[in-house]
């Protein structure tokens, strides 16, 4: 009996995925929960187990080639006893109805739309040309309001590479019965355009230059980073941060905290706890923008950069407003190491709130980070760094003194955010430090 493998869902505004390797091979054998393979998408890789336990029957789906979430990738072969394992093939796979086998829910095949006119309740998820994609929510309420392909492929999209939204088709119903429409929004593609290799290297010959191609996250990064510039009119405040107090609480809790709970004690969840209890005070950082909407998030999901093998990783603490100092400490361990481990779980880098950034850690005292879209707001933390400054007394005496200080940075969006709400964030992050209770890590 053979399970079909297909690419997973990875959120909702993910529509495809890419196979960068195959960690068997047609033949073998592969236990249940077993990692299969390793996709990427958008700005993660993963590490996909296995649905099933048996024999690797067939590879449909070669490394480094992009398809849509729910083609089937690869065949399993539960009972060990086959005797012909069929060879790799690189066949879109024939469409077949959804039906179950040994437990295993099993997706239907995409069907590729032709040239022809087509009824919408037959667009599929992905066009045949790979340009658009429409989220089953856009689909149907397109088939409800009798909106044709033509009339999809001629709204303006503001998703994700250019995608339309429900608020896109909406607004478009909404104005569709005007006599005298509206000129359509120019289209912005943000995307990295594939440049003709051979013409380049006329251009840069070797050996003096080489020719290296983008791999699947730095495209993503590059237009994730020119759209949120596009987007968000970007403002930053500055502050310097007395975290001496922290440093020496640290220094002599560290040995007891690693016993304790069986991993170092790091800056990081100091950073964090700041973070949420500022984001609590003012919650407009911790929005979203959407047309002449705001969208008010009542949770805290923190993003935390993080340098992994194949990039820079985004994933979320989910609900970290609801966390205490143990257990933001706990959450930042564990998705720190299985990030850098490609362990991390797809829907932990979907729906971030308000995103912190260290590159303090490589050295840097000053950074200007690029807001994380669709967020309003990100913190860049610098090197911690001993300098001496001037300290007041209670008697109000001014005295040199060394601290351990570290500048904060805040990039936000001037939509929203004007500079006196940006600079009282800011200055809640650097009161919640410098005055840190302690009581609440033990």
């Amino acid at each position: 009996m053979q399970v079909e493998v297909v690419m997973p869902k990875m959120g909702e505004s993910i529509q495809e995925g890419k196979v960068l390797r195959w960690a068997k091979k047609v033949g073998e054998r592969v236990d249940k929960d077993e990692t299969i393979l390793e996709i990427s998408t958008d700005k993660v890789d993963s590490e996909i187990p296995s649905p099933v336990g048996g024999i690797l029957a067939k590879i449909i789906v070669p490394e480094n080639e992009t398809v849509a979430v729910g083609t089937v990738i690869a065949m399993i072969e539960t009972d060990a006893s086959a005797a012909k394992i069929e060879t790799a093939s690189v066949a879109q796979p024939t469409p077949k109805r959804e039906e179950k086998t040994s437990g295993v829910e099993l997706a239907p095949s995409p069907v590729s739309v032709a040239a022809r006119p087509v009824p919408v309740q037959d667009i599929p998820t992905r066009r045949s040309d790979g340009q658009r994609f429409y989220s089953p929510l856009v689909r149907t309420i397109a088939k409800k309001e009798g909106v044709s392909v033509m009339e999809l492929d001629q709204i303006p999209g503001s998703g994700s590479q250019g995608r339309v939204t429900k608020s896109d088709l909406l607004a478009y119903l909404n104005n569709r019965g005007a006599h005298v429409a509206a000129a359509p929004a120019a289209k912005i593609d943000f995307s990295v355009h594939r440049v003709d290799e051979k013409e380049l290297s006329r251009k840069y010959p070797a050996p003096r230059y080489q020719i290296v191609s983008m791999d699947n996250v730095q495209q993503k990064m590059a237009e994730h980073m020119v759209r949120s510039v596009h987007t968000s009119p970007h403002v930053q405040a500055i502050d310097e941060v007395d975290l001496s107090a922290i440093v020496a609480y640290r220094a002599g809790y560290a040995e007891e905290f690693e016993r304790k709970e069986g991993f170092k004690l790091t800056y990081t969840p100091f950073f964090c706890d700041a973070v949420v209890r500022a984001l609590k005070e003012f919650p407009i950082v911790n929005c979203s923008v959407e047309g002449d909407k705001i969208i008010q998030k009542r949770f805290i999901n923190l993003g935390m950069a993080v340098a992994a093998p194949s990039g820079l990783i985004v994933p979320n603490i989910k609900n970290a407003d609801e966390r205490n100092f143990i257990g933001l400490a706990r959450a930042v361990n564990d998705i720190a190491t299985r990030t850098r481990n490609k362990k991390l779980k797809p829907e932990e880098i979907q729906e971030g709130t308000f995103t912190i950034t260290n590159y303090g850690v490589f050295g840097n005292i000053i950074g200007i980070p690029i807001i994380n879209q669709p967020q309003v707001a990100i913190l860049g933390i610098g090197a911690l760094k001993k300098r001496p400054v001037v300290i007041t007394d209670e008697s109000g005496n001014d005295m040199i003194g060394i601290r351990s200080m570290a500048y904060f940075t805040l990039s936000f969006d001037h939509r929203i955010i004007d500079g006196a709400i940006g600079g009282q964030f800011l200055a809640k992050v650097k009161s919640n430090l410098e005055h840190f209770n302690f009581s609440q890590t033990k």
